[in-house]
């Protein structure tokens, strides 16, 4: 009898009965592979992974066949040609700058930033000897100013979080590539269904997939997105990463091993996520895909609702000002023309009109009363929630960086939700009745 044949015993039944590495199920919905780990055929297989000349499932903190769907799928949507995965937006924003910069490297960066980004380029890129120069994103001769010749990316939203500046990607793009720098986007508010960043000549996608994408508020991950736009051979003295041989990959060059349209998130997946561990789940990978698939309703729906709200808040005569590019005199309604011809993002902000009243006591009040809508650090989820930036997602920003972000103590940001409008503004409208 050989050992194949052998009956095994319970402890070894109980591991391996019923289940074979590698079989197929073919099912509709892509599964939740919640596996750490992956079986090879042979310790030459293993050594080729690990090498990185065979492609193929590892471990999962550095790739899994849940979160290689999401990659697949956000990459056509975006227009890219690879994208990497990653816990949370936050993630995704850090390796894709850590990954442009390399050592001592600089960035310049739009002003209008969610607080966290400003937290990270502006206090802990310092402490890995990199540098920023933040500008106003609208400030065209800034951008240039700016660029050093240690500069190797601009970094921007295309809807800026909370006060919706629409940035004008074309024309720091073109700036960007004159100095011969990629534009990172990231695009967690408008999403690739209302504005596709690589049509304008961002060569780099960063998405919070937390946001819209997952749209339910459950699970946090994150996704960069090459768009396989920008040329990194024009000077590759410029990305040692990418171009200088290196024992960790065979003593070869990622662009040489990889090509162009792998080489840059090669470097993102084996170095960067697998030494700092910032794996997504594949479960939350999987919560992320079926957000996913219907982020082109929901969208829509955000859309006319928001629509809605800023049309009554702009009305209202407790607020001084609402930052939407429907509204007729916000500044940024003719860039959102061209840029945003689905309509404006659900993600936005509005001011108390100024009083001598202390202004976070009046936003108190008004955010206290509110029943239907939430008080919630997050955006893009299927429910209405608001945030006072100044002092909870930007409260960590000086106040000479809350100004040139358009942030004051009297500001509320609102991300409208899936709810009937008229009961968002309802809610509202009891509400700001006590300001």
């Amino acid at each position: 009898m050989t050992q194949a044949d052998r009956p095994s015993g319970f402890a070894t039944t109980q591991l391996h009965a019923g289940y074979v590495p590698g079989t197929p199920e073919y099912t509709v919905v892509p599964p939740v592979y919640q596996s750490s780990a992956y079986a090879f055929s042979s310790l030459t297989e293993a050594r080729e992974k690990f090498a990185l000349r065979e492609q193929g499932y590892i471990y999962s903190r550095n790739s899994n066949p849940t979160q290689a769907v999401l990659e697949q799928r956000l990459a056509v949507l975006e227009g890219g040609v690879a994208a990497a995965a990653v816990s949370s937006g936050q993630a995704a924003v850090a390796l894709t700058t850590f990954a442009l910069l390399g050592r001592g490297g600089h960035v310049v960066a739009s002003s209008q930033l969610y607080g966290g980004t400003v937290d990270l380029f502006g206090d802990t890129f310092g402490d890995f000897g990199l540098e920023v120069t933040f500008v106003d994103q609208d400030d065209f001769d800034a951008w240039r100013d700016a660029v050093r010749p240690n500069t190797r990316a601009f970094f921007a939203e295309s809807v800026a979080n909370p006060i919706a500046q629409v940035l004008d990607v074309a024309s720091v793009a073109e700036i960007a590539h004159e100095a011969g720098v990629p534009l990172v986007i990231d695009n967690t508010v408008a999403t690739p269904y209302l504005l596709r960043p690589r049509d304008f000549g961002a060569d780099f996608v960063v998405h919070s997939a937390t946001k819209f994408i997952g749209g339910h508020g459950s699970s946090l991950g994150g996704v960069v997105v090459d768009l396989g736009t920008f040329d990194f051979s024009a000077e590759p003295e410029k990305w040692p990463g990418l171009f200088v041989p290196h024992w960790r990959y065979g003593d070869v060059s990622l662009w040489e091993a990889f090509g162009p349209e792998r080489a840059f998130i090669t470097l993102v997946k084996s170095k960067f996520v697998g030494d700092l561990g910032t794996a997504l789940s594949p479960f939350n990978a999987f919560q992320l895909i079926t957000g996913l698939e219907t982020l082109d309703l929901r969208i829509a729906r955000h859309v006319d609702n928001a629509k809605t709200v800023a049309s009554f808040l702009d009305r209202h005569p407790a607020v001084g000002v609402v930052f939407h590019p429907s509204i007729g005199t916000n500044p940024w309604k003719g860039v959102a023309r061209t840029y945003l011809p689905k309509g404006s993002p659900s993600v936005f902000a509005f001011e108390l009109v100024p009083s001598e009243e202390d202004a976070f006591a009046r936003v108190e009040r008004v955010v206290d009363a509110l029943r239907t809508i939430r008080l919630v650090a997050n955006i893009g989820d299927a429910r209405t929630i608001v945030a006072h930036p100044a002092s909870m997602t930007h409260n960590h920003m000086t106040p000479g960086q809350l100004a040139a972000a358009g942030i004051s103590q009297a500001t509320i940001r609102i991300s409208v939700g899936l709810e009937e409008a008229d009961d968002i503004v309802a809610d509202l409208e009891q509400a700001l009745a006590r300001a």
